[in-house]
């Protein structure tokens, strides 16, 4: 049976979520503040988060920074404020997704079998490592490196990258990557997918990577290609 860690100061919110978890079949296990939620996943070691944003202690921000420091253990932040810039925040300091207040607990339970159904997909994979050039890409261990340097990337533009490597050349649709990546149950729209190539790309620039390319085919998507060489 999976473990659900819910970390949220608002006691009522944290017990619809409780209930509805358990309805889905996790053991559960509730923290009110950053400091509890923090040595709570150090000891029951949970399948997926629920962490809100703004808790007395340490904020979600900075208890997901701790989780990423040992753990790919997916979390989704819950936040009142939906700001785009705190969306980014999360999302580049490891968050999986991010939910805005008021929700849907039937959303949140979407969500978490959303990415705990992705998870299993990706551990049952036979082939977790790829090479492309003086690209490496390990899905088993979450490590990304240029000419052996370490890239630092989260884990969804991981599995961004994982997909368009392990497909060279294929143009894929954004709808073909939300689907695939966040799945049918998720209620983002392709701009998600825009955003995340974005970010993916200021961060692979930083090295050097003459050879290929995450390319922009215009109207229709995606792909990972070998540059033409240049005379």
């Amino acid at each position: 049976m999976q473990t659900i860690l819910i970390a949220d100061d608002n006691k009522q919110i944290s017990s619809i979520l409780e209930e509805y978890a358990k309805k889905e079949g996790f053991l559960t296990k509730v923290a009110y503040d950053g400091q509890e939620a923090i040595n709570m996943f150090k000891i029951v070691q949970p399948d997926i988060v629920l962490l809100d944003v703004m808790m007395p202690k340490m904020d979600g921000f900075e208890v997901c920074r701790e989780i990423r420091k040992t753990s790919n253990t997916p979390v989704i932040m819950i936040t009142a404020r939906g700001e785009d810039f705190e969306k980014i925040m999360g999302l580049d300091i490891g968050a999986d997704d991010y939910i805005v207040k008021p929700f849907s607990p039937g959303e949140v339970m979407a969500r978490v079998r959303a990415i705990l159904r992705r998870l299993s997909l990706a551990e049952d994979q036979t082939q977790n490592f790829l090479a492309f050039d003086n690209l490496n890409v390990n899905l088993a261990d979450y490590i990304v490196t240029i000419d052996d340097q370490p890239v630092s990337l989260t884990k969804k533009e991981i599995e961004l990258l994982w997909t368009l490597t392990s497909n060279k050349s294929k143009v894929f649709s954004r709808e073909n990557l939300l689907n695939s990546l966040w799945g049918y149950d998720y209620y983002g729209d392709s701009r998600t997918v825009d955003s995340h190539i974005k970010r993916l790309r200021s961060k692979l620039d930083k090295f050097k990577h003459d050879n290929w390319e995450i390319k922009t085919i215009w109207g229709v998507g995606y792909k990972l290609e070998r540059k033409a060489n240049e005379e």
